[in-house]
């Protein structure tokens, strides 16, 4: 189960895959140590988390994250296996939800589908690295074509498990299962800002 059915999970904000919407209610508490290392980086407030996990050979289709109702960057951190990541942007790009709502939708020669005519990178993330998508970027269309097999660092292989010299009774111990798991995975966390912060819509009026 762990090596082949656990895909995703969220952080934080739970959000409604149903109605593609955060619930109004106060979200549940984000983990405090992946908040302060996000928070302590990039300019935004750590709310709500999917961290999805890859194996070489798993892909994540060209999107756009949309959803939430702020302009707040997105960051995305990376674990594990090196990964393609693919990151498309229109000449008229949007620069709020609604625009990406009503912007037309054409095709262009690589098959994405946005609106205008795209520019594209292709990026090799390695472990460690972390993407902050702001501005126009923000609704840029992203997604992962390939993960790289045989690439997570040596260090992380044998991650939760204790290594060694550890004691008997250490809490790495109690990971022993999860031995040699990282080394074929890649665990990404995308971190966002569900909702615009109060206090600067008020000082913008």
């Amino acid at each position: 189960m762990l090596d082949k059915k656990l895909r995703w999970m969220t952080l934080g904000g739970q959000y409604d895959w149903t109605a593609k919407t955060y619930p109004p209610t106060p979200p549940p508490p984000f983990p405090e140590d992946v908040k302060n290392l996000v928070e302590g980086l990039f300019p935004m407030e750590a709310e709500a988390a999917i961290v999805n996990l890859y194996s070489p050979g798993d892909t994540l289709s060209v999107h756009r994250d949309v959803s939430e109702a702020c302009a707040q960057p997105l960051v995305s951190i990376s674990l594990g296996c090196e990964a393609i990541f693919l990151v498309a942007l229109a000449d008229d790009a949007a620069s709020s939800a609604s625009d990406v709502d009503s912007a037309a939708t054409t095709s262009n020669k690589d098959g994405i589908n946005g609106p205008g005519n795209l520019r594209s990178a292709v990026i090799r993330l390695r472990s460690g690295d972390a993407v902050l998508m702001s501005g126009s970027a923000r609704y840029a269309w992203h997604g992962v074509p390939r993960v790289i097999a045989d690439t997570c660092p040596g260090f992380m292989r044998s991650w939760p498990a204790a290594t060694a010299g550890a004691s008997e009774g250490g809490v790495g111990n109690r990971y022993e299962g999860y031995r040699g798991w990282m080394a074929g995975k890649r665990v990404n966390l995308n971190v966002r800002q569900m909702f615009a912060d109060i206090a600067v819509e008020v000082e913008g009026q």
